[in-house]
């Protein structure tokens, strides 16, 4: 690809439409009366220049602005069937993701599933889609702003004489200028804000450059916004876990690498009281019975003591006591613990006693912890009950079989084998709230339910979140451009003398009008006549 010589001297780079030095049509073929397209200074762009190589066909691919806006659009309906459902970090975490949507949503849940939409945002296809506007927004700018920014450094102030006439606005005037006139013209520039450049008695006067610059400076805000949205899937950068806490129970903090632990010492609720808070509550409370006032939870932070053996119990130093409470979370190091949901009396324990059906005398009774059931439990030196099988959230599957639908005893089930002196091999039963069946024939013996204890649950939202400098880092880039090219414009008034003549041309990025009044404004008294907009000239011919 040969460069290409101007007659002023200036060679351009093949594929420049106007000389980047004065401004001459290097195609022979236009129209000497079209008006020129000043989008990117007549400059040649990479992607109007070369297609040869595979590196071209890429480059000129992501290039295209149409390719962009089909990439954004594509990924923000990707985005918008993603909340459709609820995402897979969302789902109980008991729940195997395949059964869950297929179980609540139907088959719209398990064709959701297998699209591979309950997981979308982390998705592989999803992140390219992402990664590709990046690369639209970088190759887009650099196949525009480098050809720009070249032509306008290198713009002289005497333009060729078909650059002047085929300006938007363009006039030419026979009256007679003194220095003295130019140099009030100039004044008055200057007074505008314009710089100023003067060769050979002729002017240039440019302002608002730096406008022509906001666009790729929301791209540059745009791509840094992209990064730190890609870099929350890089483990470690971004969390966002909800724990469940039983009063009085301790647990690790997830993706704290088994450094911290958060015991729940107390949950307190407290509800608005029609009689001390006034009647403004009076509607809610009629339709829920209960408004909560605030919710919290009484918690200390611990931090593993040294290195413990796998299975082992670690040891735990105190860290600090802590109340949680909505929009006041618990922080340490970077990470904060946010109150977000809680469950009030939760079953615990549940206790039941071995009975004689026939005469109801009791032979001990027995304590189940719901979270963590023992296999045998001794009444006595004789009677003991074996657990042979447990389902915390009992339910029969397709096949009429028991199973469990979560390991949260929200519906608990026993299958037990009651032993006693007189039955050595052993009596089963199935138990379950208000259940009680015989599976192999009428027994003899049956546990009978006394009592049950309930504990209050509490919710809460384990967040870090390294990524959200980059994000406002982004997101302020990205305004500081929109203001750039929103609240300015590139002005430029060129003024020439040709064979007695003045000839004057302006150009404007946008707001012509504006443009138009400060022309007119300082050609005000000095005998030069405005110049026209040659766009009305041409809807008029």
């Amino acid at each position: 690809m040969k460069e290409v010589k101007c007659d002023c001297g200036h060679v351009n780079p093949h594929g420049t439409l106007l000389c980047e030095a004065c401004g001459k049509v290097l195609n022979e073929l236009e129209p000497d009366q079209q008006l020129l397209d000043m989008r990117y200074e007549g400059s040649a762009r990479r992607s109007q220049t070369y297609n040869k190589t595979i590196i071209d066909k890429i480059w000129n691919f992501f290039s295209s602005v149409k390719v962009g806006v089909t990439l954004i659009v594509v990924t923000l309906i990707a985005s918008a069937l993603g909340t459709i459902f609820p995402q897979e970090m969302y789902i109980p975490p008991t729940i195997p993701a395949s059964e869950y949507y297929k179980d609540q949503y139907g088959t719209i849940g398990q064709l959701y599933y297998e699209l591979g939409f309950h997981n979308l945002y982390s998705s592989w296809w999803y992140l390219l889609l992402i990664a590709s506007i990046g690369v639209s927004l970088v190759i887009c700018s650099l196949d525009r702003v480098v050809p720009l920014y070249r032509a306008l450094k290198k713009q002289n102030v005497t333009r060729h004489e078909g650059f002047l006439k085929r300006q938007r606005l363009f006039g030419k005037s026979n009256a007679a200028v003194h220095d003295d006139t130019f140099n009030h013209i100039k004044q008055k520039l200057q007074a505008k804000r314009y710089r100023v450049r003067e060769e050979d008695g002729n002017i240039l006067a440019e302002k608002g450059r730096f406008s022509r610059w906001g666009p790729y400076v929301n791209h540059i805000g745009l791509i840094i916004f992209l990064v730190g949205g890609m870099l929350r899937f890089v483990p470690g950068m971004y969390v966002d876990k909800v724990l469940w806490l039983r009063e009085g129970e301790t647990k690790v903090i997830p993706e704290t690498k088994g450094e911290y632990y958060l015991e729940n010492e107390k949950f307190v609720l407290e509800v608005y009281d029609p009689k001390k808070d006034g009647e403004v509550f009076d509607a809610a409370l009629e339709q829920t019975g209960m408004v909560p006032k605030n919710y919290q939870s009484n918690v200390i932070l611990y931090k593993k003591k040294g290195d413990s053996i796998p299975g082992e119990t670690p040891e735990l130093e105190k860290v600090k006591d802590d109340k949680i409470r909505v929009n006041e979370p618990l922080k340490f190091e970077k990470f904060a613990v946010y109150q977000s949901e809680y469950k009030l009396n939760q079953l615990d324990k549940m206790t039941f006693a071995l009975t004689n059906k026939a005469t109801n005398e009791e032979y001990g009774t027995m304590t189940v912890d719901l979270l963590h059931p023992e296999e045998k439990y001794k009444l006595s030196e004789d009677y003991y009950v074996e657990m042979l099988s447990y389902f915390p959230d009992f339910q029969f599957n397709e096949e009429g079989e028991p199973s469990t639908k979560s390991s949260i005893p929200n519906n608990p089930g026993f299958v037990f084998k009651m032993v006693t002196p007189d039955k050595p091999e052993g009596e089963v039963s199935f138990v379950a709230i208000r259940q009680n069946i015989e599976p192999f024939g009428d027994n003899q013996y049956k546990m009978t339910f006394k009592g049950v204890e309930t504990k209050n649950v509490t919710g809460l939202t384990i967040r870090k979140d390294l990524t959200l400098w980059i994000l406002a880092l982004g997101g302020a880039i990205f305004m500081i451009g929109v203001a750039q090219g929103s609240y300015w414009n590139h002005r430029r008034i060129w003024i020439r003398k040709v064979d007695g003549e003045i000839w004057l041309a302006g150009h404007t990025n946008k707001n012509w009008h504006g443009l138009k009044k400060e022309i007119a404004a300082i050609l005000e008294g000095t005998g030069i006549s405005e110049p026209i907009d040659q766009l009305d000239k041409e809807k008029d011919g």
